[in-house]
């Protein structure tokens, strides 16, 4: 809180999520969500936007009590062992349901999935406070995702933290599990995507082809971006950038993560 009461307005998280190991092991990237909650404005609420529900049309959860989603497949049994029970928020999500200018269904069929849960235990491990999930509509353009983060970027001002999960490389076919950096390429389109970033060049972030020869393999299907322009369409100009966990690994998976902050109110 502010001064006289007034409420902060919330920053802007996209966060490269990577490994869902990452929500057990002790590691440069899970080390700086860890660092996170301690600068970041403490949150009413926050509004996940998870590539792993990724959906026909736009669906959002209004259940008080969402499910916690083991939504992967050969790990080791402590991290399936993980509880997160955080609530939801029925109110809040009914008003970003509203505040969304294309259709918007209510599903509860799924829950808090690991592009959430797996950050989140890290910042805020105590799931004291209430996340809620909107889902990526695969039909939609990266345009349509830049504008629905337009549509919700008032819930800054209500206290609510827009947390954006994904990867801006998202290669899993091309995972080399021996490597500890990224394949070349991988860093190319992650600078290119960096840079444009950095430069308010969203319309060439949305138009990701641009960065030549890398951006074909960076992703099969655009899951694990989408996210990011969702988080940049909630973006105010007067607004700064932090990026952190600034790396490719695995060969095809960039951590590379942004933060944006308010420098006005």
């Amino acid at each position: 809180m502010k001064e006289g009461g007034k409420m902060a307005k919330m920053p802007v998280l996209f966060i490269g999520h990577g490994s869902p190991m990452n929500a057990v092991e002790n590691n440069v990237f899970s080390a700086k969500w860890i660092s996170l909650a301690d600068i970041l404005p403490r949150p009413r609420a926050i509004l996940a936007i998870s590539a792993h529900w990724y959906t026909d049309g736009t669906r959002i959860a209004t259940s008080i009590s969402p499910n916690m989603i083991y939504d992967m497949y050969g790990f080791p049994q402590e991290l399936y062992a993980v509880q997160y029970p955080v609530k939801g928020s029925p109110q809040l999500a009914e008003c970003t349901q509203a505040m969304i200018t294309k259709n918007v269904s209510i599903d509860n069929t799924w829950g808090i999935d690991h592009g959430t849960w797996s950050v989140l235990c890290r910042m805020y491990p105590k799931a004291d406070i209430p996340v809620y999930q909107l889902s990526i509509d695969k039909n939609a353009s990266g345009a349509e995702q830049l504008q629905i983060g337009r549509d919700i970027a008032g819930l800054r001002s209500r206290g609510v933290l827009i947390f954006a999960s994904g990867n801006v490389v998202h290669n899993l076919g091309m995972v080399n599990w021996n490597m500890s950096d990224g394949y070349a390429w991988a860093d190319e389109f992650d600078g290119y995507i960096k840079e444009k970033t950095a430069a308010k060049d969203y319309a060439a972030v949305v138009d990701y082809k641009k960065a030549g020869q890398c951006a074909e393999n960076a992703f099969l299907t655009p899951d694990h971006f989408y996210p990011l322009l969702v988080a940049i369409g909630a973006v105010e100009k007067t607004d700064s950038l932090t990026v952190f966990n600034n790396a490719c690994t695995l060969g095809s998976l960039s951590m590379t993560s942004y933060l944006w902050e308010d420098t006005v109110g």
